[in-house]
């Protein structure tokens, strides 16, 4: 699954440069269109500040599409994304005060939870920008979880990734309903290793048909509150990028509703941030 057109939701804060400079790696690497979003004040200096930056960053010469719109910023940049059929929208997530954690702000979690397409946070972008060399990605509770793990795979070649974790929940409830039956301890024993091999079999069924030559993938089966495990896991093997994808959207309200796993990692997240959401056009073919 590739990114054709990139937007970068711009803010004129500390983190704009750092954040100008990733997603300009992005671009060369991807060989994609970009489209930077500002909702706000639109002055001639901010104009001068971002040609500036955009020269510092190597964008100078490239083809950029700015956009500068007014109202409320989560719904402009969603609009701007719409209008320009934006295949990966980029943005910063925001720090917990006074604490060393991370959490998405109230914008962010609009974007989040409207876009109809992918949205990548950045959690501690750098001038510096380094290739990605962990990938964890989430098997779990999405439509997209083919496409997800699809991504984490394309990131993986792009920047020849030392590892790709593939992250399974291995559903316990028939294990424990297994165990109440008085079943023997031998039994009890091969009941859970054929259910361990029928979710590593059903993982390996879909990276058959996605392609990841050259990468190593390791599959990684928790239980549990599969967020909480998701999340620890990541931070245990230090990774660089988190991909999971999308959850449906209630239609009453058209506005995604993430699972309260999925929640726990907004409130905390580990490292910077994949959520797989194709395009309508793409999804429909």
């Amino acid at each position: 699954m590739r990114f054709a057109k990139i937007g970068l939701a711009l803010a004129f804060s500390p983190r704009m440069k750092a954040l100008l400079a990733e997603t300009a790696r992005l671009r060369k690497i991807w060989g994609a269109e970009l489209v930077l979003i500002h909702v706000g004040n639109h002055t001639q200096q901010e104009e001068a500040l971002l040609t500036v930056l955009l020269n510092a960053v190597g964008l100078a010469d490239q083809e950029v599409k700015v956009l500068w719109r007014s109202g409320k910023p989560s719904e402009q940049i969603l609009l701007a994304c719409k209008n320009e059929k934006v295949d990966l929208l980029v943005a910063g997530a925001l720090r917990k005060e006074n604490l060393m954690q991370y959490y998405l702000g109230t914008i962010a979690r609009k974007i989040l939870r409207k876009a109809d397409c992918s949205v990548l946070m950045f959690i501690d972008p750098t001038t510096d920008p380094q290739p990605i060399k962990n990938i964890v990605v989430n098997a779990e509770d999405s439509p997209y979880v083919k496409e997800a793990i699809a991504s984490a795979c394309e990131f993986g070649k792009m920047d020849r990734a030392s590892w790709l974790h593939i992250v399974k929940e291995i559903k316990l409830y028939s294990l424990t309903m297994s165990a109440a039956d008085q079943r023997t301890e031998d039994e009890y024993e091969n009941f859970r290793n054929s259910l361990v091999k029928e979710e590593i079999e059903n993982v390996e069924k879909m990276l058959q048909k996605i392609p990841h030559e050259g990468l190593k993938v390791n599959i990684k089966l928790v239980s549990g509150k599969s967020g909480f495990e998701l999340s620890k896991f990541a931070q245990r093997k230090h990774a660089d990028l988190l991909v999971v994808g999308a959850s449906p959207r209630r239609f009453s309200l058209f506005d995604r509703v993430f699972p309260h796993d999925l929640e726990y990692i907004f409130a905390d997240l580990p490292c910077n941030l994949l959520i797989v959401q194709p395009r309508k056009e793409v999804a429909n073919g």
